[in-house]
């Protein structure tokens, strides 16, 4: 493992403030610590945050404890806490991410066995084939949306020459290959069962010219494209494109992209799960699937609220108002303490 628990703990430890200030926004600075009500950043004075000290043993920075209800650790533990992580990739993951370091991915092995057409192993094996998305085309296309931010996404990738089928739809000629934003689709524990393509022009200006240009395959009936660990709360929607625009409303707000109003409706629960927001599109599947999706909740005793754009879409709020005035529009529609809990 390039990087250790006990590197990353130490790296945390030496930002200590910049890691409060982030994980922890409610809580201020009073001397030699960080204050909060707990690991969620709540307002309060019951978790104290060590901000200097050594690097090991007692009064290390970073050390932190919640005198209501016992808990202590270090900065990993507090991270893993906040982002109601099951497991500790997930929480090395999200450490790397904040301290802009590489992910460790799975690498890509031309020599393996082809996998079925469509397989939850053809998308896993696209997956690895992709390259991180900074720096190309599909950055260029998500920022020509008004989406920007999305280098740290770990689920985000760019594939130079993906293979696209042309239909009976398609002009004769049509390329069998385009370069493409890459979307890995997973369950609760970050296994990827799919991945959702979006065709690209090489041109860099927008969409490829095909008649398909958004594909999924692997395992899709449930399932995702997650940004950050499911907690007690977290947002759904279906386009791509419409839960990154939230993500830069409410960057610390769970969200799944389920692709489709079919799969808004089927979407699987987690386990904590208590409130579930509804990022609807503005049109008659996006109510129906609400609709379905409203008596599922009902019946696991989740509450649910839904959102409506605007527009026909939150990306088209965001690409028409900005930036500042979308960011202030989507989380007034928040519950209060939710609006507190993830700025």
């Amino acid at each position: 493992m390039a990087h250790t628990a006990s590197d990353l703990s130490r790296q945390l430890a030496r930002n200590a403030e910049a890691v409060c200030r982030h994980y922890l926004a409610a809580g201020r600075r009073e001397g030699r610590y960080w204050i909060a009500g707990d690991v969620q950043g709540s307002k309060g004075r019951s978790l104290y945050v060590r901000l200097k000290g050594g690097d090991h043993g007692k009064g290390a920075a970073g050390k932190w404890t919640d005198a209501a209800t016992g808990e202590h650790g270090d900065l990993l533990d507090l991270i893993a806490l906040h982002c109601g992580h099951r497991l500790l990739s997930d929480t090395f993951d999200e450490a790397r991410r904040f301290l802009a370091l590489p992910r460790e991915t799975p690498s890509f092995d031309p020599s393996a066995p082809a996998a079925p057409a469509g397989s939850r192993k053809a998308a896993q094996r696209l997956f690895a084939a992709s390259d991180p998305i900074a720096g190309t085309l599909a950055e260029r296309y998500l920022r020509g949306r008004g989406i920007v931010g999305i280098r740290t996404e770990r689920w985000l990738r760019f594939h130079p020459r993906c293979w696209y089928r042309p239909s009976e739809e398609d002009a004769p000629g049509t390329p069998n290959a385009f370069p493409a934003l890459i979307a890995a689709i997973t369950d609760d524990d970050g296994t990827i069962t799919g991945c959702h393509r979006t065709w690209l022009s090489p041109e860099g200006s927008g969409k490829a010219p095909i008649a398909t240009p958004r594909r999924a395959m692997g395992d899709l009936l449930g399932m995702g494209v997650r940004f950050g660990g499911a907690g007690t709360v977290m947002i759904a929607g279906e386009g791509l494109e419409t839960i990154l625009s939230l993500r830069i409303a409410a960057s610390h707000l769970p969200a799944i992209a389920t692709l489709s109003s079919a799969h808004l409706s089927a979407i699987r629960f987690p386990p904590a799960l208590q409130r579930l927001y509804v990022a609807r599109d503005r049109d008659p599947a996006g109510c129906q699937a609400t609709a379905k999706l409203y008596e599922r909740t009902v019946d696991a005793g989740i509450e649910l609220i839904p959102l409506d754009p605007h527009a026909d879409d939150f990306n088209t709020d965001l690409q028409r108002m900005g930036i500042e005035h979308f960011r202030e529009a989507f989380t007034a529609k928040l519950r209060e303490d939710d609006r507190a809990r993830f700025p």
